[in-house]
């Protein structure tokens, strides 16, 4: 059964990485009550400040990831390659994201958060350069590979640095909006690779040099604004601050003893979102959920020119208006998410001030409903008979519940694994990005061959099995919990579940 953990608090599993003080009686250094450095203590618009930049560096990273998707014809017209290939630069990348996560997010939890941020940026920058220069499709796909294996580090990390400064009872608002960051950038890349690509004074590499100044741009505000925010690495230098001025050796705090080896690196902390994925049910369940929504919105990259340009011969800007819509929806799953936190307000209060991940699932449900009905309506209007207002239409229903169920995923992760949250968005993170790095390539074979009404509809159907996922964890999360090795439950504590 899980462990209770306080912020501060030796990870489960770490306690063998530690060394004994050389004093005898060693003071291990915690937080003091509403002392100023605790990040949970820090002034909410400060908060809000560090949130914007999370927020910004995880869109610089998701608009990276569908910029380039109306630049297919030219790809292919500059480098002799068919569609086949052309579309690697939007799968590739998104392959990136689901191996970056496993080595950011043990990064994040031994060295701080900054660490697993700010170099990564850096490099998306350098690749995204590399991309816009390249000469051969070879170059043009390896940088995109790694552009998204970097950027990958604030859309796997920032739902972990949100449960470093926020508290449960208002971390929804503040997943709300950086969600809408995370979900609206895919949405807006389409828009601004079309018009950037039929601009005869900019072009298609323009997309890429676009992405790269906007993420340095970001990256150097983090740089100088945005502050360590890791419980363990910030008493761990409070531990080395008090030895010094106090010339007292016994202060200490176990994040600083721990032992690094490739070995432990390798087979604990590389490989913890992985088994955070195969044997944490919880885990398990919210990644699949996720992952197929996830991958749902990144196949319309695909989905909407057959809709939209090759079935109504709309023009490449033209045809990439209608992801506006799924914008919409977006913003309107804000409402949804917001609505949901007086209620979840009150059972954290109930609580005594503990998460309540259980209270996540009912928002998740509406977005199921929404998502599923989408879903359905999108396949069977997409005609061009129809009128192209209702599949737009059906598209504001699947961003809306695309996001409130990715943002209640968030949540419910940060909620539920707290300490360990950076490894299990990760491992989310890691197969949700798996999924949607190949339905991009399936898009074209599986619309063209079955018809959009078919095609939509076979999504649809998975969508509804789907649907009582969240009304399961409501009846079974905290049992689930209670069995979990990482998930701290605080009714129970079993120092043997610990990993």
């Amino acid at each position: 059964m899980g462990t209770s953990l306080r912020e501060g608090d030796t990870p489960p599993g770490d306690e063998a990485n530690t060394t004994d003080s050389t004093s005898p009686t060693p003071i291990l250094v915690k937080w003091d009550e509403n002392e100023p450095a605790n990040p949970f203590n820090w002034r909410t618009l400060y908060k809000a400040f560090i949130t914007l930049q999370l927020g910004m560096l995880a869109m610089a990273a998701s608009v990276g990831s569908s910029i380039m998707a109306p630049t297919d014809e030219k790809i292919q017209e500059v480098f002799h390659v068919g569609h086949e290939v052309s579309v690697l630069c939007i799968s590739l990348y998104i392959l990136g994201f689901a191996f970056g996560p496993l080595c950011w997010a043990p990064i994040s939890e031994l060295w701080g958060r900054r660490m697993s941020l700010l170099p990564p940026m850096l490099a998306v920058g350098l690749f995204s350069i590399g991309t816009a220069t390249s000469k051969n499709i070879q170059s043009l796909l390896i940088t995109r590979y790694f552009g998204g294996l970097f950027a990958s580090s604030p859309v796997s990390n920032v739902g972990a640095i949100m449960g470093d400064i926020w508290k449960p009872k208002v971390r929804g608002t503040a997943v709300v909006f950086y969600a809408l960051c995370v979900v609206g950038g895919p949405t807006l890349g389409p828009v601004i690779g079309a018009s950037l690509t039929v601009n005869p004074h900019l072009g298609w590499r323009w997309t890429e040099y676009i992405q790269a100044i906007w993420t340095f741009t970001v990256a150097a505000i983090a740089l100088f604004c945005l502050p360590e925010t890791y419980g363990p690495v910030l008493l761990k230098r409070k531990a080395q601050r008090l030895r010094k001025e106090t010339g007292n050796q016994a202060y200490y705090h176990p994040h600083e003893r721990t032992k690094l080896s490739p070995k432990l690196i390798l087979t604990k902390h590389l490989s913890r979102p992985l088994r955070m994925l195969f044997t944490e049910p919880m885990v398990t369940c919210i990644a699949l959920y996720a992952s197929f929504v996830y991958a749902l919105l990144y196949m319309t990259l695909e989905v909407f020119p057959i809709v939209f340009a090759q079935h109504r011969g709309w023009s490449l800007v033209q045809s990439s208006l209608p992801f506006l819509a799924l914008l919409v929806g977006v913003f309107m799953a804000m409402f949804v998410n917001l609505a949901n936190q007086p209620r979840y307000a009150r059972l954290v209060d109930a609580a005594g001030g503990k998460p309540v991940p259980e209270a996540r699932c009912a928002p998740m449900a509406v977005g199921g409903i929404v998502f599923a009905i989408g879903l359905f309506w999108f396949g069977w209007t997409a005609d061009p008979k129809i009128h192209w207002a209702a599949p737009v239409v059906a598209a504001v229903f699947i961003g809306a519940g695309f996001n409130i169920i990715f943002q209640q995923c968030i949540n419910f992760l940060v909620d539920t694994y707290r300490i360990y949250a950076a490894s299990a968005t990760s491992a989310n993170t890691f197969l949700r990005s798996a999924l949607a790095a190949s339905f991009p390539l399936a898009a074209a074979p599986m619309f063209n061959t079955m018809g959009v009404g078919p095609a939509m509809s076979l999504l649809g159907g998975v969508a509804v099995i789907a649907i009582p996922v969240p009304f399961l964890f409501m009846k079974y999360g905290v049992a689930l919990r209670k069995m979990s090795k990482f998930a701290p439950v605080d009714d129970d504590v079993r120092k043997e579940n610990r990993a």
